[in-house]
């Protein structure tokens, strides 16, 4: 049996045939080449299954083929429990990394042994690839910039000690949204972040990110009372206390909207002995009780205005999306100028 690279990385995918090339691509570009790739598939249909299995005649590159779950973090966690490397490196299925990525996260993170794990600023980028928008990385103890969402960290952008990913246990697989940033929590609580300035990480924003907004809001409360019942949120309770509040509010607003007025007073009932005191809290029932009381045609006008808006957003995103996208070194250039 072959020894043990330095570093896993961890991909799940479930199809998104249109990026995963490209992606697999920015991988074997890595001028770091003492790792393994995991591709975890999530039950993808036969045209990207079969782009899957002509990867395996690279030694490298193993593929774990898993019922569909719909749960990235199921996946994720079953590639984590296959890998050999001292690291972890996470990598989704639309998203690329710069060539000196691995190379410059191994080298930092030696010169930090304080830090178990290791993230890179990275650049929003739209479904063509084209550079929308930077995000600088932080080093050190984030903890409550992460709470606070003073900051952010994209998963490609991360690399950790598997050490650390086996202590805080992986992923959530009861999430079915943010559980990379549940993850990144429990790991701010345990170590500091080494942090490399340099933008290596592309992360692709497009269409099928939407996330169903009840769905959404049911994990992030969880996070949100996990976060508190663990009693990690330190100097920022305060802040999360409200923060769930404000949930609460926003999970009732979107039951009422979607007629669903029972479920709407049930959030509300739920909440109140926790929430009452913010104001925010009682903004969110003040809307809810409106739109419940508000005549069927006004409910009906706002929903046709809601859809038009829907309409406008999607076609400005498909006519970014058409842009052809620039090169690695107009990708350097255009970061460069943004400093």
């Amino acid at each position: 049996m072959a020894s043990a690279p330095l570093i896993s990385i961890v991909l799940s995918t479930y199809d998104r045939l249109q990026y995963l090339p490209e992606t697999i691509a920015s991988v074997l570009a890595q001028t770091w080449e003492d790792w393994e790739l995991i591709i975890a598939d999530d039950g993808s249909a036969m045209e990207t299954r079969n782009y899957l299995s002509g990867l395996l005649r690279m030694p490298k590159i193993r593929v774990l083929w898993l019922p569909h779950s719909g749960r990235p973090a199921v996946a994720r966690n079953a590639a984590l429990r296959c890998a050999r490397g001292e690291y972890i490196a996470f990598l989704d299925s639309d998203d690329t990394w710069l060539p000196e990525k691995l190379e410059r996260q191994i080298t930092s993170l030696r010169a930090q042994p304080e830090c178990l794990w290791n993230q890179t600023s990275f650049v929003l980028t739209d479904a063509a690839g084209s550079p929308v928008k930077g995000m600088p990385a932080a080093g050190g103890w984030i903890l409550e910039r992460l709470i606070r969402a003073d900051t952010v960290i994209a998963l490609p952008s991360v690399l950790a000690s598997r050490a650390l990913i086996e202590e805080v246990k992986g992923f959530d697989e009861t999430l079915t949204t943010c559980e990379d940033y549940e993850l990144w929590i429990r790991c701010a609580a345990r170590s500091p972040i080494d942090a490399i300035a340099e933008p290596l990480t592309l992360v692709r924003r497009h269409q099928e990110h939407y996330m169903k907004p009840i769905g959404a809001l049911h994990d992030t409360i969880r996070v949100v009372d996990r976060m508190l019942d663990a009693r990690l949120a330190g100097n920022a309770e305060s802040y999360v206390r409200k923060r769930r509040a404000e949930l609460w509010a926003q999970l009732a607003r979107a039951y009422a909207v979607q007629g669903q007025h029972a479920a709407a007073f049930a959030a509300l009932s739920i909440s109140a002995p926790f929430s009452c005191r913010y104001l925010i809290w009682w903004r969110g029932a003040l809307a809810v009780a409106g739109w419940t009381l508000a005549p069927a045609a006004v409910r009906k006008g706002v929903r046709r205005c809601r859809g038009i808006l829907r309409s406008r957003r999607a076609r400005s995103h498909g006519s970014m999306s058409r842009r052809k996208a620039p090169g690695r070194e107009e990708f350097i250039r255009r970061d460069s100028m943004a400093k």
